[in-house]
């Protein structure tokens, strides 16, 4: 292989830097000399930068050189079987603590504010930056619903104009959780991702993922004293990723790493939380059934679909009262992984109208964000939506983040079918409202009204910018 053939983006790079270097947009060919000048004249038409490096040899090393002078000589021994690190890991110890509030005097003013967070807001002027249009075969957009303007779940395309058949993207990303347990922090970014795909019509049986760590150094050293910890961390998240891909059957097929997210500031050092970013990819066998998340009509009904628990911990409703401790949401993948097959079910029979999960903020964001995507409003009664027995304050109802959940809507001549679906799936499933009006009315468990607010008032908030 010769470096000195290599295009370089920077002047005066060392011959190592040329060859260990993880600059973006490469990828190496491996081309039969009769295919070279073919391959060549297409990237030429194509006006893509292309260079013959080198070739095969039999030597059994490979064999680098830099303006003919040998930069490196490696026996291909050392590289299928290089020495092992051998690294120690130790769990980390994490306390939950019960987490002590008292409930807001208004739950729609906090309602406002969970909207208006970091982590809820609307990203949309970051997003429409980027081009998601290519080759125009998107079917369900970043933004969807009456006006654009509501957060899709996922992104459906149609790659094969002849072919009803689409592919689902979605993502999954909590590194929140980190700060309680990372392993429900793992299983939770898997769910979400599964999840989010699921209520734009995927289903299970064609799913894979893809995992992307963002890890703080989990070497222990000098500079990194708790690197033992840190490597337990990692041990734990790939523990629960284990379980929970088995459990849906969603193999990893592909992802990265990076290992090494610190930075040291006036001297001290600062490390990211443990972080998954999961993509999921899935397949619709009709792009004509694809489920937004916007409810649609005056009438429709409204329905909770997964159990609330008390899962309050380093949720967005504790963040915003600033307030630590509680518990984080697990991730019961047997169970989720019937309620999704349900779904699914129900979704490919064109029984739902609108569906998007519960994720950052709970219910009553997931309830809020639907009216504003379709414009309109929806009478709510928690009394019915199906909870755990020490779920008993409606502000837990609200904003607990309990995993496997979802807000959906049905139009009253589908009802029947839908609950028959779920019902016979041994679902935990309840309706709870119906889409009417212009203002999200929401009554609590003991049947007196909690919230009130007009859809446009949410609408603000949601796009109120707190991200800057």
């Amino acid at each position: 292989m010769h470096l000195d053939k290599v295009p370089l983006k920077y002047a005066g790079l060392q011959p190592w830097e040329v060859f260990v270097s993880e600059s973006q947009e490469r990828m190496t060919l491996a081309v039969t000399q009769e295919h070279l000048p073919a391959l060549m004249e297409l990237a030429k038409k194509h006006e893509v930068e292309a260079t013959a490096l080198g070739k095969f040899t039999r030597t059994g090393f490979i064999h680098v050189l830099h303006n003919s002078k040998t930069a490196a000589l490696l026996e291909l021994k050392f590289l299928h079987e290089p020495p092992q690190l051998k690294l120690k890991a130790r769990e980390r110890k994490r306390h939950e603590g019960k987490p002590v509030f008292k409930k807001p005097s208004s739950l729609g003013v906090m309602l406002k504010k969970i909207l208006s967070r970091p982590n809820v807001c609307s990203k949309e002027e970051i997003v429409r930056r980027y081009d998601h249009e290519v080759q125009g075969t998107s079917v369900l957009k970043p933004f969807v619903g009456k006006n654009n303007d509501g957060p899709s779940d996922s992104a459906v395309i149609k790659p094969l104009y002849d072919s009803p058949e689409g592919i689902v993207i979605s993502n999954g990303l909590c590194p929140k959780y980190s700060k309680i347990d990372v392993g429900i922090m793992a299983a939770n970014a898997l769910d979400e991702a599964v999840r989010n795909a699921i209520a734009s019509g995927a289903s299970l049986e064609y799913m894979a993922v893809l995992d992307n760590f963002c890890w703080p150094d989990p070497v222990q050293s000098r500079q990194t004293p708790d690197g033992e910890e840190k490597l337990g961390d990692l041990v734990k998240a790939c523990k629960a990723l284990y379980e929970t891909t088995l459990a849906y059957g969603t193999p990893c097929i592909s992802g990265k790493d990076s290992m090494k997210n610190d930075a040291f500031v006036g001297g001290r050092k600062i490390s990211v939380l443990p972080t998954l970013l999961f993509t999921a990819i899935g397949k619709t066998s009709d792009v004509e059934k694809t489920v937004s998340m916007d409810f649609k009509n005056e009438g429709d009904f409204i329905y909770a679909i997964g159990e609330t628990k008390n899962e309050l911990g380093e949720s967005e409703y504790l963040q915003e009262l600033k307030v630590g401790g509680g518990k984080a949401p697990s991730v019961n993948a047997l169970e989720n992984k019937k309620t999704y097959n349900a779904l699914s079910k129900s979704i490919s029979k064109s029984l739902v109208a609108s569906c998007h999960d519960c994720s950052d903020g709970g219910m009553g964001i997931a309830l809020a964000e639907s009216c504003i995507a379709g414009d309109v409003g929806a009478e709510i009664f928690l009394q019915t939506a199906p909870r755990s027995t020490e779920t008993n304050r409606d502000d837990i109802v609200l904003y607990s983040e309990s995993a496997g959940r979802f807000i959906a809507s049905v139009e009253r001549k589908n009802a029947g079918e839908f609950e028959k679906t779920l019902f016979s799936a041994v679902v935990k499933f309840a309706k709870i409202g119906m889409v009417k009006g212009k203002k999200l009315s929401i009554k609590g468990i003991e049947g007196k009204k909690i919230v009130e607010e007009k859809t446009e008032e949410l609408s603000k908030a949601w796009k109120s910018k707190r991200w800057f």
